[in-house]
């Protein structure tokens, strides 16, 4: 019998970025996303964006997640997604949750951000779009 190598678990940046400092919704999904197998860097509130890419730099992730209750995800994603590009980080994936307008949802999505979690999406919706994007990345 052959033995298989495992793959590595998925890491992810789990971030807060800019003025906002409310961060338990972070703080929750960073706790499902480890208890899910996942290895994942809280980054703490009040990040600035280079802060956010550079933890993703060091850190060699899959993903950054972005939580963003301040209204203001239309300057924060789209500013990650160019500094990402800019440090070669073009297959992390890039995602979040928070308070966001479905009607932004395209303008973001045309700015590199892969995927948005509204309030009330489950911890199982999360993980397993992480383990499906991350799976496909990798392969």
């Amino acid at each position: 019998m052959t033995v298989g190598v495992q793959p590595s678990p998925i890491r992810v940046v789990v971030a807060k970025a800019g003025l906002d400092g409310h961060d338990r919704g972070a703080k929750v999904v960073a706790r499902a996303l480890r208890d899910a197998g996942m290895e994942v860097i809280y980054t703490g509130v009040h990040q600035t964006p280079e802060q956010v890419v550079e933890t993703a730099l060091q850190e060699d992730v899959d993903a950054v997640g972005l939580s963003i209750l301040s209204g203001a995800h239309n300057h924060l994603f789209p500013r990650i997604a160019e500094l990402m590009k800019q440090k070669g980080l073009k297959d992390v994936l890039l995602f979040g949750g928070g308070i966001i307008p479905d009607a932004d949802l395209p303008f973001l999505k045309e700015r590199g951000v892969d995927r948005i979690f509204p309030p009330g999406a489950t911890f199982d919706e999360i993980t397993t779009y992480l383990r499906e994007a991350v799976g496909r990345r990798r392969h």
